[in-house]
């Protein structure tokens, strides 16, 4: 999140970030916002741990709030460790991206460098993918391959994907703002930058 909010701000992605939203008040992600002079907010989550739908539409309207519509909005998942409910991503189709420490479709959902590290992969890396109503199933948008080490741990690998993930993040949000991502349905086609 941060290397986003970084990168628009010295314009190297054309967007104007709205809002940082978190379901925790004590998320670092906050903080760094706030130093960037992005507005942020707090929506808990305690008490919709049934009702995902709920929880979404109080995110929607903070999002709506900001002027991030379905229309013309991008939501930028990163370390948001909630299920989005099929309402918010069928409101949103196509403009909700994230961010997985794997390179997908290998190790989905929690502990991605840790299952890479137990299996044996000899490597592993990051995903950028349109978020669907699956876990870590949208269409792959773009991938940075991390070597394995032998000696490698999940810690030590997660570090050096997270490396990764703050140079690939940004360059897929700019594709999404420059208008070169074509989805043909599952895949997406990177288009060349206009002459």
């Amino acid at each position: 999140m941060s290397a986003i909010l970084k990168a628009a701000r010295g314009g190297r992605i054309p967007i104007n970030p709205a809002v940082v939203i978190s379901n925790r008040p004590d998320a670092l992600g906050l903080a760094s916002a706030k130093r960037l002079g992005v507005e942020t907010r707090v929506i808990e989550s305690r008490g919709f741990a049934g009702d995902r739908w709920g929880y979404d539409q109080r995110i929607v309207s903070a999002l709506k709030d900001c002027g991030v519509t379905p229309e013309n909005g991008l939501v930028c998942l990163a370390g948001f460790m909630r299920i989005i409910s099929p309402q918010f991503v069928r409101m949103y189709r196509n403009r909700i991206l994230n961010i997985h420490p794997a390179l997908l479709p290998a190790f989905p959902g929690l502990d991605a460098q840790g299952q890479a590290v137990k299996y044996g992969a000899k490597c592993s890396g990051c995903t950028v993918h349109l978020v669907d109503e699956g876990v870590d199933t949208g269409p792959v948008i773009l991938q940075d391959v991390v070597r394995v080490r032998d000696d490698d741990t999940a810690e030590s690998l997660s570090e050096r994907i997270l490396r990764r993930e703050h140079i690939l993040y940004p360059r897929a949000v700019n594709l999404f703002a420059t208008g070169r991502i074509k989805i043909e349905g599952r895949r997406t086609i990177i288009e060349d930058p206009p002459a």
